[in-house]
């Protein structure tokens, strides 16, 4: 009978192929397969399939010079099997004999024994060889992305782009939004401390708080009464950046406020939160399932909002006919700004995807900018740091609309050290104080006369 450690190792190789080979994402793939784990050794799986992707091309061209060809396609699980090898080798706390040892009786969990003495020959090689020690043989490979992405990234960024790779390659740490309505950043932090738990906050954010490491949101105190919620800190930009910029209403009424592309409704609840009873919310998104999730998070922090299931860029379909104060877009993307806590992007995006998105993202600012008020905001938002998908876009936007302008203020001060100032918008870099890649524009709407 083979060991818990065989097991979660065969596991996470054929989670890791199921991304590689079969193109699915890694959320997914380790959601169909989780459960074959036990409880107890779900965290190591996910650090091997985390950590094998994040230094994908690394290890793959080790094994590369390890094996003198290909494993065959039916046994390509062998091949993702012997990158979480190399990966516990070089990056985990484990003793090379137990490494090997383990990933070679994976070898029989995945039905592939043949295959037992490949893997043990080539991980005691590289364990004798001191191969980690290596220089990398291509670009790839010493930067761990795709070549593509590594060169769009280099155009983009020629002064950063060295760290903005570095930091991809890094695990992200955990964020908390403190719920304003219930408690400050400041006040949450004390009542983690009181727990045990570091924290601390950041200048300019106003409710983030950032883990020094990460917990189960279930020993978070308040988390189910939800006085707090998980959330990136350069997320946490986006609803006070919309509220600040909105016009203010003098018959007190409630500002209506449309948050396009809401799932899985982090900005949505931030919006509610930081609004109060000030705001009338209403959040579009086509996946019905996805709106599922903007529910329950709602239910959670006991607020609630107009949830439309529907295509953001055709409104012909689902608005009223009632003009927007203000309009939060978070574009659909290519996320090159969150590779840190979604590896698998690397490998699943490719260079020909972004042309696609560019014309999705133009689209929905189209369509979207008619339910505008004039003196009111619509906020493009977007997890990427690709010119293409941000200020290429939004520019173009400014110069075909004449009653467009954009709002150059930054919601405030404390944060102007953070952002990169682009042709069009603001950018944050991933990593920078421990934050995903964000991008913002603020786009107001004039009286053309």
């Amino acid at each position: 009978m083979s060991s818990d450690g065989a097991k979660v190792r065969a596991v996470a190789a054929e989670v890791l192929d199921a991304v590689v080979s079969g193109g699915q994402s890694l959320d997914t793939a380790i959601a169909k397969n989780e459960p074959r784990v036990a409880a107890g050794d779900r965290a190591l799986l996910r650090m091997l399939c985390y950590g094998s992707l994040r230094h994908h091309w690394r290890l793959q061209s080790w094994i590369d010079q390890l094996i003198e060809k290909p494993v065959r396609k039916r046994d390509r699980v062998v091949n993702a099997l012997l990158a979480i090898g190399l990966y516990q080798i070089v990056e985990m706390r484990i003793p090379d004999h137990a490494v090997v040892s383990e990933t070679v009786e994976a070898t029989r969990v995945l039905k592939r024994p043949k295959m037992a003495g490949l893997v043990n020959a080539c991980l005691r090689r590289f364990s004798r060889d001191n191969m980690a020690a290596t220089a990398p043989t291509d670009e790839m490979s010493e930067w761990n992305h795709p070549g593509w992405l590594i060169q769009r990234v280099r155009k983009d960024w020629p002064a950063d782009w060295r760290a903005i790779l570095t930091a991809n390659n890094e695990r992200a740490p955990m964020w908390l939004r403190a719920n304003a309505a219930k408690n400050s950043a400041r006040e949450y932090c004390d009542r983690l401390a009181a727990l045990g738990i570091d924290a601390d906050t950041i200048p300019g954010i106003p409710d983030a708080v950032r883990l020094a490491k990460a917990h189960p949101v279930n020993e978070l105190p308040g988390f189910e009464a939800g006085d707090a919620s998980v959330q990136d800190g350069a997320a946490q930009l986006a609803a006070r950046w919309l509220l600040r910029s909105l016009p203010a209403r003098d018959n007190g009424k409630p500002l209506r406020v449309l948050d396009a592309c809401a799932a899985p409704g982090g900005k949505s609840g931030h919006l509610l939160e930081a609004g109060g009873d000030g705001l009338e919310l209403f959040a579009v998104d086509n996946d019905e399932a996805r709106l599922v999730s903007i529910t329950e998070n709602l239910a959670r922090i006991g607020r609630d909002a107009t949830l439309i299931a529907a295509d953001a860029s055709k409104p012909e379909e689902w608005w009223d006919g009632h003009p927007f104060d203000g309009i939060l877009l978070d574009a659909p993307c290519s996320a090159s700004g969150v590779i840190r806590r979604h590896p698998d992007i690397k490998l699943l995006r490719r260079e020909s995807d972004l042309a696609g998105l560019a014309a999705l993202q133009a689209k929905l600012l189209e369509a979207l900018w008619p339910l505008l008020l004039p003196g009111g905001c619509l906020l493009y938002a977007t997890c990427s740091v690709i010119a293409k998908e941000n200020d290429e876009v939004t520019g173009h936007f400014l110069k075909t609309h004449g009653d467009a302008l954009e709002n150059d203020v930054l919601p405030n001060n404390n944060i102007r050290d953070l952002m990169r100032r682009k042709a069009c918008g603001y950018q944050i870099l991933p990593g920078s104080e421990g934050l995903d890649g964000f991008y913002y524009a603020a786009l107001q709407k004039v009286k053309v006369s």
